[in-house]
């Protein structure tokens, strides 16, 4: 009958938080341990600090001074008014300033802390003045009330909270308000120092402009002294100079269009004047002179027009030399000379009359010229004067706006006001702030907690033993084939005992264990079942020898006629398990001193036999690589159906190894929670390189009561509940 296979490590499925929670039952130990001693000493470390008190003061910060003046000035520097209160930077920095070692030192300079021991924590003084200054120097004051204080604005408002811890209440109710005070009193200080200083700057101002005052206001009486400004103003001679061009321009105006007339008249008369001789019977040129000259022309004209008409009748009736008709002549040569003296006498006029106007157009330019000059002068000097007297204006503004400056400064500082007051003064608060054991206990358990939390964990993260069929598996890369509990029998004086744990226990968690591994093995392989295996381990002292007698108990229990070979030469141990003589062994039959059928033993268990180790040759490794030893392991294959080789561990000695190549598989032992994965690798790696089979690996010493191998033994436990094979010593399989 077939045992059934364990389940897996995570059949059903379970969680992380079933991994977690195993990793904690696994190390509750250790958890427990951390735990009580981080919380114990966060606790212990609390509750012995000494109580500490907290009170606090509150300041209002108005936005600008309190104006007790009609229309006072503020002061030069602001200290904390108006449209600065807005800004971040201005908040912070009156926090800083409270916080300052200035605000500090006048609370320790008042209150004299300086030589307070207690305030200063340094026990009781000396009972020398000059031990106690020395003490007492020690300790800075100022940095330790900083250090005691903290600021903290109120959100939205103008308000700041100052607290104060100390050892007593009192005090520390004493503190706030007195380095509220301080602060209303480092403000004053600043702004009298600021008005201070404000002040011998404004007077040293006054008196440069004052005298700058002086003598601007005598640059302009000079000014108007050098040029004659006294008696009549700027004004008024710019206003003179103004009729004088107007009329002057108006004037010349008038004369320039007269002689413009009289220029085309005279033009007109001695163009008539050239052309008189040609067209004297023309009237035209006569009347388009009009006037008085016009008609006497034309008078002469007609005049000699009849004279000519009458020559020429005479001509029709005398000859040219008679009397009358020279006469004739005589008379119209006469009328013509008379005509052209008149038109001289017109052009000579007309010309005469032009060159007077020409006279006085000039006459009247320059004039005009010269006023234009005199204005440009006069305008000129009303613009120096008017900068002279800008200058003179300015400077008076200046002086005066110095002045009333000066005054309002000295006036606002008699004014002992401050735009910081207190709203809520502080009150002793007799509840201490620290230790807060509630919180501090809170801590310690949240504390002591996460450190056992995580130094389980972490505790975990660097087990590197193999411990699970994972780390089989995955790990070391082989087969699992089995769990083996731990034999419950302490102490070497029971070593036999724990050998044969087995064969006096069938219905033990072990036995079926073996059973189990028995059932694994044979299947690995059920065409061909293995005939020869070598069970070895990484390393001494994992109980591979136990392993290979339990595991030889239950194949010969199940019928096999099986044959256990102690080839561990190093330390044989299977003769003295079973209680025969070991003098006649395996070497024995290697080097011909013994046969086979001498050197091995029955035991009580029907069908197993043993081969003891023998005489230890001095290099067991080389005996078995002659072909006597394979020989040897031949005969015993043609007489027994299993052969199970005890072999030394494989990372000790290379017998393992060589062993290997001759049978047909390999089995590891490893103790559970022990073996080092880097031992099992090594040794796995040292047989894959000679190419031998490895079975798999069994763990080995297991605990029953680790929550990781419950679901094996519930498995173990439901079969032999089923079949009846609970065991009544242990009260269970597995």
């Amino acid at each position: 009958m077939d045992i059934p296979s364990p389940p897996p490590a995570n059949a059903g499925g379970s969680s992380d938080l079933r991994t977690y929670l195993l990793v904690l039952w696994r190390r509750r130990w250790l958890v427990g341990v951390t735990f009580l001693v981080v919380f114990a000493a966060v606790a212990f470390q609390s509750l012995r600090q000494p109580k500490v008190y907290e009170s606090s003061t509150s300041l209002i910060i108005d936005t600008a001074q309190p104006q007790f003046l009609d229309g006072q000035v503020k002061e030069v520097l602001d200290t904390g008014a108006g449209a600065y209160w807005s800004s971040r930077e201005y908040g912070e920095t009156q926090q800083k300033v409270i916080l300052s070692r200035a605000v500090a030192q006048r609370v320790v300079e008042k209150l004299g802390l300086g030589h307070d021991p207690a305030f200063l924590g340094t026990g009781k003084p000396p009972s020398t003045p000059a031990a106690r200054e020395a003490q007492y120097g020690a300790v800075d004051a100022a940095s330790l009330l900083q250090n005691r204080t903290s600021v903290a604005p109120v959100r939205d408002s103008r308000i700041i909270k100052i607290t104060v811890t100390d050892a007593a209440p009192e005090r520390a109710a004493l503190l706030a308000n007195e380095l509220a005070a301080a602060y209303v009193e480092e403000n004053l200080a600043l702004r009298l120092r600021t008005t201070e200083t404000a002040t011998r700057w404004l007077e040293d101002r006054k008196a440069e402009l004052e005298e700058k005052n002086k003598a601007s206001e005598t640059a302009v009486y000079e000014f108007q002294k050098s040029q004659d400004m006294l008696t009549a103003s700027a004004q008024d001679r710019a206003s003179m100079v103004s009729l004088r061009l107007n009329t002057y321009n108006t004037a010349l105006t008038d004369v320039r269009t007269k002689v413009a007339g009289l220029k085309a008249h005279v033009d007109a008369l001695r163009k008539i004047r050239s052309e008189v001789g040609k067209s004297e019977e023309n009237g035209v040129w006569a009347s388009a002179l009009g006037g008085a000259d016009g008609e006497l022309l034309q008078q002469l004209r007609m005049r000699y027009l009849t004279d000519k008409a009458e020559c020429a009748a005479l001509s029709a009736r005398y000859l040219s030399d008679h009397p009358k008709l020279a006469a004739c002549n005589d008379k119209a040569a006469a009328t013509r000379n008379s005509l052209l003296t008149a038109l001289d006498s017109s052009v000579n006029g007309a010309a005469a009359e032009l060159y007077e106007g020409q006279l006085k157009e000039r006459n009247l330019a320059g004039l005009l010229d010269e006023a234009k000059a005199e204005a440009y002068l006069v305008n000129g000097k009303q613009i120096e004067l008017e900068q002279l007297r800008r200058e003179a204006e300015n400077d008076r503004r200046l002086y005066d706006l110095v002045l009333k400056r000066l005054k309002d400064i000295e006036l606002s500082g008699l004014l002992r006001t401050s735009n910081a007051r207190v709203l809520d003064a502080a009150r002793p608060d007799m509840a201490p702030v620290q230790p807060r054991v509630a919180r501090s206990l809170f801590y310690a358990l949240a504390l002591g907690l996460a450190a056992a939390l995580g130094l389980a964990f972490l505790r975990e993260q660097f087990d590197t033993s193999v411990s699970t069929q994972a780390d089989v598996e995955h790990r070391i890369g082989i087969p699992f084939l089995g769990f083996l509990p731990r034999i419950p029998v302490a102490g070497d004086e029971h070593l036999i005992d724990r050998d044969l744990y087995v064969l006096h226990h069938p219905r033990s968690g072990l036995a079926e264990a073996c059973r189990a591994l028995r059932t694994n093995l044979l299947f690995m392989s059920p065409d061909e079942p293995f005939r020869t295996m070598v069970v070895t381990s990484s390393a001494p002292r994992e109980g591979k020898t136990t392993t290979v007698i339990s595991l030889g108990i239950a194949m010969a229990q199940s019928g096999s006629r099986l044959l256990l070979i102690d080839s561990d030469m190093r330390r044989p141990r299977l003769n003295k398990a079973f209680g025969v003589s070991g003098e006649v062994g395996l070497s024995s039959v290697v080097v011909g001193d013994a046969t086979l059928a001498d050197a091995i033993k029955s035991t009580e268990v029907p069908g197993l036999f043993i081969l003891p180790c023998g005489p230890v040759p001095p290099n067991p490794a080389e005996m078995f690589h002659t072909k006597a030893f394979a020989g040897v392991l031949e005969t015993a294959r043609a007489q027994f159906d299993r052969i199970l080789l005890d072999s030394p561990p494989v990372n000790a000695v290379s017998d393992a190894v060589v062993l290997s190549t001759l049978v047909d598989g390999v089995t590891l032992v490893l103790k559970g929670g022990v073996t080092n994965r880097a031992y099992a690798q090594r040794a796995v790696r040292a047989l894959r390189d000679v190419k031998a089979r490895i079975f798999g690996a069994t763990l080995n010493d297991i605990d029953s009561g680790d929550p990781r191998y419950g679901d094996y033994y519930y498995a173990y436990r439901q079969y032999g509940q089923a079949y009846g094979l609970a065991d009544s010593k242990d009260g269970h399989v597995g």
